[in-house]
Protein backbone atom coordinates (compact mmCIF):
# COMPACT_ATOMS: atom_id res chain seq x y z
CA UNK A 1 0.00 0.00 0.00
CA UNK A 2 1.47 3.33 -1.11
CA UNK A 3 2.22 5.77 1.71
CA UNK A 4 0.49 8.58 -0.14
CA UNK A 5 -2.91 6.80 -0.25
CA UNK A 6 -5.58 7.47 2.34
CA UNK A 7 -9.02 5.87 2.62
CA UNK A 8 -12.10 7.84 3.54
CA UNK A 9 -12.68 5.37 6.40
CA UNK A 10 -9.26 6.45 7.75
CA UNK A 11 -9.89 10.16 7.19
CA UNK A 12 -13.12 10.13 9.19
CA UNK A 13 -12.35 10.60 12.91
CA UNK A 14 -8.76 11.67 12.08
CA UNK A 15 -7.66 14.32 14.62
CA UNK A 16 -7.24 17.92 13.45
CA UNK A 17 -4.48 19.85 15.22
CA UNK A 18 -3.93 23.59 15.47
CA UNK A 19 -0.61 25.37 14.83
CA UNK A 20 0.69 24.39 18.28
CA UNK A 21 -0.33 20.74 17.88
CA UNK A 22 -3.44 20.92 20.08
CA UNK A 23 -6.46 18.91 18.95
CA UNK A 24 -9.45 21.05 18.00
CA UNK A 25 -11.70 18.21 16.79
CA UNK A 26 -11.98 15.24 14.47
CA UNK A 27 -12.91 14.98 10.80
CA UNK A 28 -16.63 14.31 10.33
CA UNK A 29 -16.79 14.54 6.55
CA UNK A 30 -14.92 15.90 3.52
CA UNK A 31 -16.25 17.59 0.42
CA UNK A 32 -15.43 18.27 -3.20
CA UNK A 33 -16.49 21.47 -4.92
CA UNK A 34 -16.69 20.10 -8.49
CA UNK A 35 -17.16 23.50 -10.14
CA UNK A 36 -13.69 24.41 -8.80
CA UNK A 37 -11.92 21.05 -9.11
CA UNK A 38 -13.41 17.65 -9.97
CA UNK A 39 -11.08 15.65 -7.71
CA UNK A 40 -9.52 17.86 -5.01
CA UNK A 41 -10.95 17.73 -1.48
CA UNK A 42 -11.82 21.38 -0.97
CA UNK A 43 -13.42 21.32 2.50
CA UNK A 44 -12.93 19.28 5.65
CA UNK A 45 -15.81 19.31 8.12
CA UNK A 46 -14.48 19.10 11.66
CA UNK A 47 -16.51 18.33 14.76
CA UNK A 48 -15.51 20.10 17.95
CA UNK A 49 -17.89 20.37 20.87
CA UNK A 50 -21.47 21.11 19.77
CA UNK A 51 -20.69 22.51 16.36
CA UNK A 52 -18.90 21.66 13.13
CA UNK A 53 -16.16 23.83 11.70
CA UNK A 54 -15.11 24.20 8.07
CA UNK A 55 -11.43 23.75 7.19
CA UNK A 56 -10.42 24.87 3.70
CA UNK A 57 -7.79 22.94 1.75
CA UNK A 58 -5.43 25.92 1.85
CA UNK A 59 -5.54 25.96 5.68
CA UNK A 60 -3.87 22.55 5.93
CA UNK A 61 -0.13 22.09 6.33
CA UNK A 62 0.11 18.29 6.45
CA UNK A 63 -2.00 15.14 6.33
CA UNK A 64 -0.67 11.96 7.90
CA UNK A 65 -2.25 8.65 8.85
CA UNK A 66 -0.12 8.60 12.03
CA UNK A 67 -0.27 12.24 13.12
CA UNK A 68 -3.58 13.44 11.69
CA UNK A 69 -4.23 16.80 10.02
CA UNK A 70 -1.98 19.75 10.99
CA UNK A 71 -3.31 23.25 10.26
CA UNK A 72 -1.33 26.30 9.17
CA UNK A 73 -4.28 28.68 9.62
CA UNK A 74 -6.70 28.68 12.55
CA UNK A 75 -9.25 31.16 11.19
CA UNK A 76 -12.04 28.58 11.00
CA UNK A 77 -15.72 29.26 10.36
CA UNK A 78 -18.78 27.30 11.51
CA UNK A 79 -19.98 24.82 8.93
CA UNK A 80 -22.93 25.85 6.77
CA UNK A 81 -24.28 23.54 4.09
CA UNK A 82 -23.17 24.66 0.64
CA UNK A 83 -25.17 23.58 -2.42
CA UNK A 84 -21.93 23.44 -4.43
CA UNK A 85 -20.41 20.79 -2.13
CA UNK A 86 -20.36 17.08 -2.91
CA UNK A 87 -19.82 15.54 0.51
CA UNK A 88 -18.09 12.15 0.48
CA UNK A 89 -19.89 10.69 3.51
CA UNK A 90 -23.33 12.12 2.83
CA UNK A 91 -23.54 12.18 -0.98
CA UNK A 92 -21.20 9.42 -2.19
CA UNK A 93 -20.72 6.69 0.42
CA UNK A 94 -23.33 3.90 0.11
CA UNK A 95 -24.77 5.60 -2.99
CA UNK A 96 -25.18 4.08 -6.45
CA UNK A 97 -22.88 5.33 -9.21
CA UNK A 98 -22.29 4.29 -12.81
CA UNK A 99 -19.03 2.56 -13.67
CA UNK A 100 -18.50 3.87 -17.20
CA UNK A 101 -15.78 1.39 -18.16
CA UNK A 102 -17.46 -1.62 -16.57
CA UNK A 103 -20.84 -0.53 -17.96
CA UNK A 104 -22.72 -1.26 -14.74
CA UNK A 105 -24.31 0.32 -11.69
CA UNK A 106 -22.35 -0.16 -8.46
CA UNK A 107 -22.60 0.93 -4.81
CA UNK A 108 -19.75 2.88 -3.21
CA UNK A 109 -18.41 1.36 0.03
CA UNK A 110 -15.27 3.48 0.49
CA UNK A 111 -13.18 6.11 -1.30
CA UNK A 112 -9.43 6.07 -1.91
CA UNK A 113 -7.64 9.43 -1.91
CA UNK A 114 -4.10 10.55 -2.67
CA UNK A 115 -1.99 12.85 -0.54
CA UNK A 116 0.00 15.29 -2.66
CA UNK A 117 2.97 17.01 -1.02
CA UNK A 118 2.91 20.45 -2.63
CA UNK A 119 5.74 22.53 -1.19
CA UNK A 120 4.69 23.64 2.28
CA UNK A 121 1.18 22.11 2.11
CA UNK A 122 -0.51 18.76 1.56
CA UNK A 123 -3.46 18.38 -0.79
CA UNK A 124 -5.92 15.50 -0.90
CA UNK A 125 -7.55 14.31 -4.13
CA UNK A 126 -10.07 11.56 -4.83
CA UNK A 127 -8.33 8.73 -6.70
CA UNK A 128 -10.76 5.79 -6.77
CA UNK A 129 -14.14 4.71 -5.47
CA UNK A 130 -14.04 1.30 -3.81
CA UNK A 131 -16.78 -1.28 -4.27
CA UNK A 132 -15.36 -4.66 -3.22
CA UNK A 133 -14.97 -6.88 -0.19
CA UNK A 134 -11.76 -5.14 0.87
CA UNK A 135 -13.56 -1.85 1.38
CA UNK A 136 -16.42 -3.60 3.18
CA UNK A 137 -13.86 -5.11 5.57
CA UNK A 138 -12.45 -1.63 6.24
CA UNK A 139 -15.93 -0.36 7.03
CA UNK A 140 -16.59 -3.22 9.46
CA UNK A 141 -13.22 -2.84 11.19
CA UNK A 142 -13.41 0.97 11.32
CA UNK A 143 -13.03 2.11 14.92
CA UNK A 144 -12.41 -1.41 16.20
CA UNK A 145 -8.80 -1.80 15.07
CA UNK A 146 -5.97 0.67 14.45
CA UNK A 147 -5.77 1.76 10.77
CA UNK A 148 -2.30 0.21 10.37
CA UNK A 149 -3.67 -3.18 11.47
CA UNK A 150 -6.63 -2.90 9.09
CA UNK A 151 -4.27 -2.21 6.21
CA UNK A 152 -2.25 -5.33 6.97
CA UNK A 153 -5.27 -7.57 7.46
CA UNK A 154 -6.91 -6.47 4.20
CA UNK A 155 -3.93 -7.43 2.04
CA UNK A 156 -5.14 -10.99 1.16
CA UNK A 157 -8.47 -9.58 -0.12
CA UNK A 158 -8.32 -8.55 -3.82
CA UNK A 159 -9.05 -4.84 -4.33
CA UNK A 160 -12.03 -3.77 -6.42
CA UNK A 161 -12.25 -0.14 -7.35
CA UNK A 162 -13.06 2.33 -10.13
CA UNK A 163 -10.91 5.27 -11.10
CA UNK A 164 -12.67 8.49 -10.12
CA UNK A 165 -12.64 9.83 -13.69
CA UNK A 166 -14.62 6.77 -14.82
CA UNK A 167 -17.28 7.06 -12.09
CA UNK A 168 -20.51 8.90 -12.89
CA UNK A 169 -22.37 10.21 -9.85
CA UNK A 170 -26.18 10.03 -10.09
CA UNK A 171 -28.11 13.17 -9.10
CA UNK A 172 -31.82 13.44 -10.00
CA UNK A 173 -32.26 17.09 -8.99
CA UNK A 174 -31.55 19.22 -12.12
CA UNK A 175 -30.57 22.33 -10.14
CA UNK A 176 -28.19 20.45 -7.85
CA UNK A 177 -26.79 18.55 -10.84
CA UNK A 178 -25.91 21.89 -12.40
CA UNK A 179 -24.39 23.28 -9.20
CA UNK A 180 -22.28 20.15 -8.69
CA UNK A 181 -21.18 20.20 -12.33
CA UNK A 182 -22.37 16.61 -12.82
CA UNK A 183 -22.51 15.56 -16.48
CA UNK A 184 -23.61 12.30 -18.09
CA UNK A 185 -21.68 12.96 -21.29
CA UNK A 186 -19.47 9.89 -20.70
CA UNK A 187 -22.56 7.72 -21.07
CA UNK A 188 -23.06 8.93 -24.63
CA UNK A 189 -20.00 6.94 -25.76
CA UNK A 190 -21.45 3.67 -24.46
CA UNK A 191 -23.08 1.09 -26.72
CA UNK A 192 -26.85 1.80 -26.59
CA UNK A 193 -27.56 -1.73 -25.34
CA UNK A 194 -25.13 -1.26 -22.41
CA UNK A 195 -26.64 2.12 -21.55
CA UNK A 196 -30.12 0.57 -21.71
CA UNK A 197 -29.05 -2.14 -19.25
CA UNK A 198 -27.77 0.53 -16.85
CA UNK A 199 -30.92 2.64 -17.16
CA UNK A 200 -33.11 -0.36 -16.37
CA UNK A 201 -31.33 -0.76 -13.00
CA UNK A 202 -31.97 2.83 -11.89
CA UNK A 203 -34.87 4.49 -10.12
CA UNK A 204 -37.41 6.44 -12.22
CA UNK A 205 -35.94 9.77 -11.06
CA UNK A 206 -32.41 8.71 -12.03
CA UNK A 207 -33.59 7.48 -15.44
CA UNK A 208 -35.27 10.81 -16.03
CA UNK A 209 -32.09 12.66 -15.03
CA UNK A 210 -30.02 10.76 -17.60
CA UNK A 211 -32.48 11.21 -20.47
CA UNK A 212 -32.87 14.90 -19.66
CA UNK A 213 -29.11 15.42 -19.85
CA UNK A 214 -27.53 13.24 -22.55
CA UNK A 215 -27.48 14.01 -26.25
CA UNK A 216 -30.81 13.39 -28.02
CA UNK A 217 -29.32 10.90 -30.48
CA UNK A 218 -27.69 8.85 -27.71
CA UNK A 219 -30.94 8.98 -25.74
CA UNK A 220 -32.91 7.75 -28.76
CA UNK A 221 -30.50 4.86 -29.39
CA UNK A 222 -30.69 3.77 -25.74
CA UNK A 223 -34.47 4.17 -25.57
CA UNK A 224 -34.82 1.87 -28.58
CA UNK A 225 -33.09 -0.89 -26.57
CA UNK A 226 -35.36 -0.59 -23.52
CA UNK A 227 -38.46 -2.72 -23.02
CA UNK A 228 -41.74 -1.00 -24.07
CA UNK A 229 -43.31 -0.34 -20.66
CA UNK A 230 -40.17 1.35 -19.38
CA UNK A 231 -39.93 3.34 -22.62
CA UNK A 232 -43.38 4.70 -21.89
CA UNK A 233 -42.47 5.50 -18.29
CA UNK A 234 -39.37 7.46 -19.38
CA UNK A 235 -41.18 9.44 -22.07
CA UNK A 236 -44.03 10.27 -19.67
CA UNK A 237 -41.52 11.62 -17.12
CA UNK A 238 -40.01 14.10 -19.60
CA UNK A 239 -41.38 17.42 -20.77
CA UNK A 240 -43.19 16.91 -24.13
CA UNK A 241 -40.64 19.07 -25.97
CA UNK A 242 -37.68 17.01 -24.69
CA UNK A 243 -39.51 13.73 -25.36
CA UNK A 244 -40.24 14.91 -28.91
CA UNK A 245 -36.57 15.77 -29.50
CA UNK A 246 -35.61 12.21 -28.53
CA UNK A 247 -38.40 10.50 -30.48
CA UNK A 248 -37.44 12.44 -33.62
CA UNK A 249 -34.01 10.78 -33.51
CA UNK A 250 -35.52 7.28 -33.40
CA UNK A 251 -36.32 5.21 -36.49
CA UNK A 252 -40.00 5.88 -37.37
CA UNK A 253 -41.08 2.31 -36.58
CA UNK A 254 -39.35 2.39 -33.17
CA UNK A 255 -40.82 5.82 -32.44
CA UNK A 256 -44.30 4.58 -33.32
CA UNK A 257 -43.86 1.53 -31.10
CA UNK A 258 -42.78 3.73 -28.18
CA UNK A 259 -45.65 6.20 -28.60
CA UNK A 260 -48.19 3.41 -28.96
CA UNK A 261 -47.47 2.43 -25.33
CA UNK A 262 -48.53 5.88 -24.07
CA UNK A 263 -51.93 7.29 -23.25
CA UNK A 264 -53.42 8.96 -26.34
CA UNK A 265 -53.25 12.41 -24.74
CA UNK A 266 -49.54 12.07 -23.87
CA UNK A 267 -48.72 10.66 -27.29
CA UNK A 268 -50.46 13.60 -28.97
CA UNK A 269 -48.60 16.13 -26.82
CA UNK A 270 -45.28 14.64 -27.95
CA UNK A 271 -46.37 14.43 -31.60
CA UNK A 272 -47.43 18.08 -31.53
CA UNK A 273 -43.88 19.07 -30.53
CA UNK A 274 -42.23 17.05 -33.33
CA UNK A 275 -41.09 18.45 -36.68
CA UNK A 276 -43.48 17.86 -39.55
CA UNK A 277 -41.54 15.21 -41.53
CA UNK A 278 -40.84 12.69 -38.72
CA UNK A 279 -44.28 13.43 -37.26
CA UNK A 280 -45.94 12.47 -40.55
CA UNK A 281 -44.03 9.17 -40.77
CA UNK A 282 -44.83 8.25 -37.18
CA UNK A 283 -48.51 9.17 -37.46
CA UNK A 284 -48.80 7.00 -40.56
CA UNK A 285 -47.29 4.00 -38.77
CA UNK A 286 -49.51 4.48 -35.71
CA UNK A 287 -52.57 3.87 -37.93
CA UNK A 288 -51.57 0.24 -38.56
CA UNK A 289 -52.31 -2.66 -36.25
CA UNK A 290 -49.23 -3.61 -34.21
CA UNK A 291 -49.22 -7.26 -35.37
CA UNK A 292 -49.28 -6.49 -39.10
CA UNK A 293 -46.58 -5.69 -41.65
CA UNK A 294 -47.64 -2.03 -41.53
CA UNK A 295 -47.21 -1.98 -37.76
CA UNK A 296 -43.73 -3.54 -37.98
CA UNK A 297 -42.27 -1.75 -40.99
CA UNK A 298 -39.80 1.11 -41.07
CA UNK A 299 -40.35 3.97 -43.51
CA UNK A 300 -36.62 4.69 -43.83
CA UNK A 301 -35.16 3.02 -46.95
CA UNK A 302 -33.41 3.91 -50.21
CA UNK A 303 -35.47 3.66 -53.41
CA UNK A 304 -34.42 4.70 -56.93
CA UNK A 305 -36.12 4.81 -60.32
CA UNK A 306 -36.07 1.50 -62.15
CA UNK A 307 -33.88 2.97 -64.92
CA UNK A 308 -31.18 4.17 -62.48
CA UNK A 309 -27.51 3.26 -62.87
CA UNK A 310 -24.95 2.05 -60.35
CA UNK A 311 -23.54 5.59 -60.15
CA UNK A 312 -27.00 6.86 -59.15
CA UNK A 313 -27.14 4.25 -56.39
CA UNK A 314 -23.76 5.29 -55.01
CA UNK A 315 -24.88 8.92 -54.97
CA UNK A 316 -28.06 7.87 -53.18
CA UNK A 317 -26.07 6.04 -50.52
CA UNK A 318 -23.91 9.10 -49.91
CA UNK A 319 -27.10 11.06 -49.27
CA UNK A 320 -28.32 8.53 -46.71
CA UNK A 321 -25.24 7.93 -44.57
CA UNK A 322 -27.36 7.62 -41.42
CA UNK A 323 -28.91 4.42 -42.79
CA UNK A 324 -25.70 2.71 -43.90
CA UNK A 325 -25.16 0.84 -40.64
CA UNK A 326 -28.28 -1.28 -41.18
CA UNK A 327 -28.83 -0.97 -44.94
CA UNK A 328 -28.39 -4.12 -47.03
CA UNK A 329 -30.88 -3.70 -49.90
CA UNK A 330 -31.85 -1.00 -52.40
CA UNK A 331 -35.24 -0.90 -54.09
CA UNK A 332 -36.32 0.12 -57.56
CA UNK A 333 -39.68 1.76 -58.26
CA UNK A 334 -41.49 2.91 -61.39
CA UNK A 335 -42.95 6.35 -62.11
CA UNK A 336 -46.01 5.52 -59.94
CA UNK A 337 -43.75 4.43 -57.03
CA UNK A 338 -44.69 0.78 -57.50
CA UNK A 339 -42.01 -1.66 -56.38
CA UNK A 340 -40.28 -3.35 -59.32
CA UNK A 341 -37.03 -4.85 -57.95
CA UNK A 342 -34.74 -5.34 -54.96
CA UNK A 343 -30.94 -4.96 -55.27
CA UNK A 344 -28.61 -6.59 -52.68
CA UNK A 345 -26.22 -3.84 -51.66
CA UNK A 346 -23.12 -6.03 -52.02
CA UNK A 347 -23.72 -6.41 -55.77
CA UNK A 348 -23.04 -2.69 -56.32
CA UNK A 349 -19.36 -3.10 -55.53
CA UNK A 350 -18.87 -5.75 -58.22
CA UNK A 351 -20.69 -3.85 -60.98
CA UNK A 352 -19.49 -1.32 -63.55
CA UNK A 353 -20.46 2.28 -62.65
CA UNK A 354 -22.53 2.60 -65.84
CA UNK A 355 -24.44 -0.64 -65.37
CA UNK A 356 -28.21 -0.55 -64.93
CA UNK A 357 -29.37 -1.44 -61.43
CA UNK A 358 -32.14 -3.56 -62.92
CA UNK A 359 -29.52 -6.02 -64.13
CA UNK A 360 -28.35 -6.58 -60.55
CA UNK A 361 -31.78 -7.34 -59.08
CA UNK A 362 -32.66 -10.49 -57.15
CA UNK A 363 -34.14 -13.28 -59.23
CA UNK A 364 -37.32 -13.42 -57.16
CA UNK A 365 -38.99 -10.33 -55.74
CA UNK A 366 -40.58 -11.17 -52.41
CA UNK A 367 -42.89 -8.56 -50.96
CA UNK A 368 -45.86 -8.32 -48.58
CA UNK A 369 -48.92 -6.16 -48.21
CA UNK A 370 -49.27 -3.78 -45.26
CA UNK A 371 -52.00 -5.99 -43.76
CA UNK A 372 -49.91 -9.20 -43.74
CA UNK A 373 -49.78 -10.92 -40.34
CA UNK A 374 -46.69 -11.27 -38.14
CA UNK A 375 -46.84 -15.05 -38.33
CA UNK A 376 -46.69 -14.97 -42.13
CA UNK A 377 -43.80 -12.49 -42.05
CA UNK A 378 -41.85 -14.79 -39.74
CA UNK A 379 -42.45 -17.72 -42.11
CA UNK A 380 -41.13 -15.71 -45.08
CA UNK A 381 -37.98 -14.62 -43.28
CA UNK A 382 -37.31 -18.20 -42.22
CA UNK A 383 -38.13 -19.81 -45.59
CA UNK A 384 -36.11 -17.44 -47.78
CA UNK A 385 -33.38 -16.46 -45.26
CA UNK A 386 -34.30 -12.80 -45.73
CA UNK A 387 -32.50 -9.81 -44.27
CA UNK A 388 -35.03 -7.27 -45.57
CA UNK A 389 -38.63 -7.58 -46.74
CA UNK A 390 -40.34 -4.72 -48.67
CA UNK A 391 -43.91 -3.74 -47.76
CA UNK A 392 -46.37 -2.38 -50.36
CA UNK A 393 -49.85 -0.89 -50.19
CA UNK A 394 -52.92 -2.08 -52.11
CA UNK A 395 -51.64 -0.35 -55.27
CA UNK A 396 -48.23 -2.04 -55.08
CA UNK A 397 -46.48 1.16 -53.99
CA UNK A 398 -43.44 0.75 -51.73
CA UNK A 399 -44.31 2.14 -48.29
CA UNK A 400 -41.78 0.52 -45.94
CA UNK A 401 -39.38 -2.30 -45.14
CA UNK A 402 -39.13 -4.93 -42.42
CA UNK A 403 -35.70 -6.12 -41.32
CA UNK A 404 -34.54 -9.31 -39.66
CA UNK A 405 -33.97 -7.30 -36.47
CA UNK A 406 -37.68 -6.42 -36.41
CA UNK A 407 -38.64 -10.07 -36.66
CA UNK A 408 -36.14 -11.08 -33.96
CA UNK A 409 -37.62 -8.46 -31.62
CA UNK A 410 -41.10 -9.87 -32.18
CA UNK A 411 -39.94 -13.42 -31.54
CA UNK A 412 -38.16 -12.36 -28.32
CA UNK A 413 -41.32 -10.68 -27.02
CA UNK A 414 -43.28 -13.88 -27.65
Amino acid sequence: MADNLLFYTELVSMPVLDIKGRRIGRVKDAALVPVADAARIDRFLVGGGYTWLTVRADQIRSISLDRGIQLCDEQLLPYHDDEYMLRIGRDLLDQQIIDVTGRKVVRVTDVTMRIHHDGERDLLTVFEVDIGLRSIFRRLAQGLLPPAWIRRLQQPIPPNSIRWEFANVLEPDPLRRLRLNISYSKLEDMHPADLADIVEELSPAEREAIFETIDNEAAADALSEIEPKMQASILESLEPEKAADIVEEMAPDEAADALSELEDETSEEILDEMDSEPKSDVRELLEFEEDTAGGMMNTEYVALHQNALVTDALAGLRGNERLLETLNTLFLIDAEERLTAAIPLARLFLAEPGAKLQSLSSDTLIQVNVDESQDRLTELFDKYNLLTLPVVDEDGKLVGVITADDVISVLRQK
